[in-house]
């Protein structure tokens, strides 16, 4: 599956907002959108009155890049919600949401999506009594996850749970941090979502 090599702190800049791709850097001093709070490139800082077209596109660029996928992948994410019963755009948000990389990244063990894909790469996941190596896997109600690996490992996903303690884990997962274990209590709902989308506006653009 391909994915973006690029430098990540430039799509933050390019969306206008932070997407935490860079965990708690994003969070300190550090972070390249406080010190250049501009689009990149050369006409960065010049004034762009979007159309309706670029917000929808804006708004699309934002999820995607958020969640750590190509055009190819999120687009095939909208087409199975849009054949799915209920409302597309809180189906879509509700897929994305259920994939075990954002599950590992929303449980604190990981302090970004990139680093949540290596742990579930690295056969560090267990779903039930499977392991499983697919970052795209979409977790159901009731399912169990288990974290099991080297000493060594599990030392830095504590770590990582420290570092990430200020960041609560949403309803929607029971976590026990002790035994390493979580369970998908429910399925997630927009309002579980820490950021703000409008999903609309992604319906409206693959719509045209």
């Amino acid at each position: 599956m391909a994915r973006y090599t690029g430098a990540a702190c430039r799509l933050c800049r390019r969306e206008g907002e932070k997407l935490f791709l860079k965990g708690t850097r994003c969070n300190s001093p550090k972070c390249t959108l406080t010190k250049r709070a501009y689009a990149p490139g050369d006409h960065g800082q010049g004034r762009v009155k979007l159309s309706n077209y670029g917000v929808q596109l804006r708004e699309k660029q934002k999820v995607k890049r958020m969640y750590g996928m190509m055009e190819g992948q999120f687009r095939r994410y909208f087409a199975q919600a849009a054949k799915t019963k209920g409302v597309t755009g809180k189906v879509l948000l509700q897929q994305l949401e259920r994939r075990l990389d954002n599950v590992i990244f929303r449980l604190g063990l990981a302090v970004s999506r990139a680093q949540a894909r290596q742990v579930v790469r690295h056969n560090f996941v267990w779903v039930g009594e499977t392991r499983v190596n697919i970052p795209s896997y979409q977790v159901s109600k009731d399912e169990m996850i288990k974290i099991k690996g080297t000493e060594k490992a599990l030392n830095k996903l504590k770590e990582n749970l420290e570092a990430t303690k200020d960041r609560s884990v949403p309803t929607w997962l029971e976590f026990n941090p002790q035994a390493m274990t979580a369970r998908v209590a429910r399925l997630p709902e927009k309002e579980d979502i820490q950021a703000t989308i409008q999903e609309q506006l992604i319906v409206e653009l693959y719509s045209k």
